[in-house]
């Protein structure tokens, strides 16, 4: 006899027809408790993405319209694209990942076409999150490119971006180190019309990271993470995985100097 259970790792195992062309990025995708630092870019992406969909009934009785468009942006290596999928995992949505010169062609019409497919994509994936990382380069401001190509992405990005408010389950994240570039149409309302910085971390931030980054390592008890955050003013959290990917590098080549061997 069928079950219940039986239907439900029927489920796991096969795929929609619909959906068997699209990539998801799933990877070893961290939550919001891997991630230190960034709080109120966490607390805004959960009240953007999550309750509505917590929530539903409150939502449609309110007269709000959902936004639908987010914009991060700041310094590299402060986490843009890593809080992207964080907040897919955080909320239970499906992440259609996309970088900027992924969809740049040089035959005419690919690009505009390839800015299409993927909103029909998420279209059919929905509920989801559709991701533009290195936004920059795929919608710099128009009338500065001699070729016409990003003049035409971003009108087509601009057609697509007016449509979402009838795309329900499908919100659009993007991310850039450079808005300045940016094509001005695209913030204004209705659009990328809420953009969140993430900023560098202070030194609560760096403690936190620090701390979240060393979790799984086998840390000598002399190391004080307080003095390590303390001395990184300036820091990303980038650089601070670096820092203790050198250490880890330092150590390594210690153990073969001295022959410890499986002692490392």
């Amino acid at each position: 006899m069928i079950t219940q259970e039986h239907c439900l790792v029927a489920l796991k195992k096969t795929c929609a027809l619909s959906l068997q062309s699209i990539t998801f990025h799933n990877g070893n995708r961290k939550s919001f408790e891997d991630i230190g630092g960034l709080h109120d870019v966490k607390n805004v992406l959960i009240e953007s993405l999550m309750w509505p969909a917590k929530y539903p009934n409150i939502f449609s009785h309110a007269p709000l319209r959902l936004q639908s468009g987010i914009l991060l942006y700041g310094p590299p290596g402060t986490g843009k694209t890593l809080i992207a999928g964080a907040a897919a995992k955080q909320c239970g949505l499906r992440l259609i990942s996309i970088k900027g010169p992924e969809l740049l062609s040089k035959y005419i019409g690919a690009s505009e076409q390839g800015v299409r497919d993927v909103f029909v994509k998420a279209q059919l994936a929905k509920p989801c999150i559709l991701f533009f990382d290195e936004f920059d380069s795929l919608a710099p401001r128009r009338g500065h490119d001699n070729t016409g190509v990003t003049d035409r992405v971003v009108n087509q990005l601009l057609t697509q971006l007016d449509g979402v408010e009838a795309l329900t389950g499908v919100c659009v994240l993007a991310a850039t180190s450079r808005p300045d570039l940016l094509d001005p149409a695209l913030l204004r309302p209705g659009r990328l019309d809420k953009q969140l910085i993430c900023s560098m971390p202070n030194y609560d931030d760096r403690l936190e990271i620090l701390n979240i980054l060393s979790s799984k390592l086998d840390l000598a008890e002399d190391v004080k993470m307080e003095e390590i955050a303390q001395k990184t003013e300036g820091y990303s959290g980038a650089d601070l995985q670096s820092v203790l990917f050198t250490a880890q590098i330092s150590t390594m080549k210690d153990c073969v100097s001295t022959n410890c061997g499986s002692d490392v």
